[in-house]
């Protein structure tokens, strides 16, 4: 997967973030939000342009995967089933689905309290949402990839 340059700027900016006062904050919270919803952004653009280039069968089992309410299993990596390998996806997609949001209703609490320990918090979150989505797309290329075989 190459790396995005939206998203290495937004992790460089949350992890100077998290060393702010609550001044610089105050000053800086709209860059901080603008700087992460250009990585989410980026990393989307990235995630379905990857999908689009799935097989119709894998983008038709994908859809019924996300259909369901809670289709979640544990897979291993290696020598998986083009099914398992979608499975693996949508798990990750959904996971990092929860932590963006997570993030982000930690930075509107942190903003409505002006709280600086949530805020830095929330840049530790949504550090890690950016990696978990990276590696959702990891999977997604796997898939891409398994369709070049067919």
């Amino acid at each position: 997967m190459r790396k995005l340059e939206e998203v290495r700027e937004a992790k460089d900016l949350m992890t100077e973030a998290m060393e702010w006062s609550s001044f610089k904050w105050l000053f800086e919270k709209t860059r901080v939000r603008q700087t992460a919803d250009r990585a989410n952004e980026a990393l989307d653009r990235l995630n379905r342009g990857v999908k689009a280039k799935w097989s119709a069968e894998a983008k038709v089992s994908y859809k019924q995967l996300a259909a369901r309410s809670k289709a979640q299993h544990a897979v291993e990596a290696e020598g998986l089933e083009p099914d398992q390998m979608i499975g693996e996806v949508h798990e990750a997609d959904i996971a990092a689905e929860r932590a963006r949001q997570a993030a982000e209703e930690l930075f509107d609490k942190a903003e409505r309290q002006m709280n600086l320990d949530l805020a830095r918090e929330g840049c530790k979150k949504a550090i890690h949402s950016w990696e978990l989505h990276e590696k959702a797309i990891k999977k997604a290329e796997a898939v891409a990839e398994e369709n070049k075989g067919d």
